[in-house]
């Protein structure tokens, strides 16, 4: 039995596999709210709980939204820290990794069946050139792999904390009305699932939902059924622009890596809302630069469906500790 685990800020999901040939058969998942949970131990024990005294975990593999630093990764939105030593203890076992979640999800996306993912844009994709992704959910990871001669190696990134770049008149008044909350405004705060909020504040002063108060209420959820529906203006204008808004960062992260072999959008938010990303707007925010257009033209765009996209990753991560030994 190998363990796979995707630690992000609103959800963790652990699940155990076992291995058939060169597939793994899920035997039990948990989910958990992150933020609800007192630390990483606890929450691992009340998983190896649920499996029972006589499961035996040869290997275990952690994708987490953080950076991995040695042996642990302090998770960007929460308060508790990710050990492997820890891990190691209360699983029994040595073979032990931590991993970004976002190296976690291109892991996954290569285990995704055609039908889990959906074309933006075909485009002309290079053979072992650069590919890059993006991920927007609780917050947004961006990373990027390049070809080392015998396969992909990817490169992890904190680029959803770069500067949000506003391109328009509109998106220049947005960094305005959120600079009078915060000083800092990276490009996470607003392409991420609380940014759905702040675009409405920004659109609709006013303008409210009973749905948007509570302690446990996300008023993202909300905004984002109102907008698919058409129930009200206000929340369709904000997802229209949050949508270009996450097109014109996926075209600076091609444009940065010069991702050739493709762009991945991957995390929860895209298949929520997968009538507004496959819309147009997305693609022409992509497109919207002043140079090299042709070269993003040529990039293909596509978008992984599978919400569990990054528990498969790490999940063959731990396949992969097994065959290496």
């Amino acid at each position: 039995m190998i363990l796979g685990g995707d630690i992000g800020g609103t959800k963790t999901n652990l699940a155990a596999f076992e291995r058939e040939g060169r597939k793994l058969r899920k035997l039990h998942e948990r989910k958990f709210p992150s933020r609800e949970v007192e630390s990483f131990e606890k929450m691992l024990r009340a998983f190896v709980a649920e499996l029972g005294s006589g499961a035996k975990c040869e290997a275990a593999c952690f994708g987490v939204a953080g950076p991995v630093i040695g042996s642990r990764v302090q998770p960007t939105n929460l308060s508790w820290l990710v050990d492997a030593a820890v891990a190691g203890a209360v699983l029994g076992t040595g073979r032990v990794r931590l991993m970004n979640d976002m190296e976690a999800t291109f892991a996954g996306i290569d285990a995704l069946e055609p039908e889990e993912v959906v074309v933006l844009q075909s485009g002309r994709p290079a053979p072992q050139a650069t590919q890059a992704l993006v991920a927007a959910g609780t917050g947004l990871g961006e990373s990027f792999r390049v070809w080392d001669g015998k396969g992909y190696r990817v490169v992890p990134t904190e680029g959803g904390h770069s500067d949000f770049a506003p391109r328009t008149g509109e998106e220049i008044e947005l960094l305005r009305f959120l600079k009078k909350e915060q000083t800092w405004v990276d490009v996470e705060s607003i392409v991420s699932g609380r940014g759905f909020h702040k675009i409405h504040r920004f659109l609709g002063p006013g303008v409210d939902h009973p749905d948007f108060h509570g302690e446990h209420e996300d008023p993202a959820v909300e905004i984002t059924r109102r907008a698919l529906d058409g129930a009200c203006a206000i929340c369709v204008a904000a997802v229209d622009l949050w949508v270009r808004l996450y097109g014109a960062e996926a075209g600076n992260m091609a444009f940065k890596t010069l991702a050739r072999g493709g762009v991945f959008v991957a995390g929860g938010i895209a298949p929520k809302i997968l009538p507004k990303i496959t819309g147009g707007a997305f693609v022409e925010a992509f497109l919207q630069k002043a140079e090299l257009v042709d070269l993003l033209a040529a990039m293909p765009i596509m978008v992984a469906l599978n919400g569990e996209t990054p528990l498969l990753g790490a999940a063959a991560g731990a396949a992969a500790l097994l065959e290496s030994r």
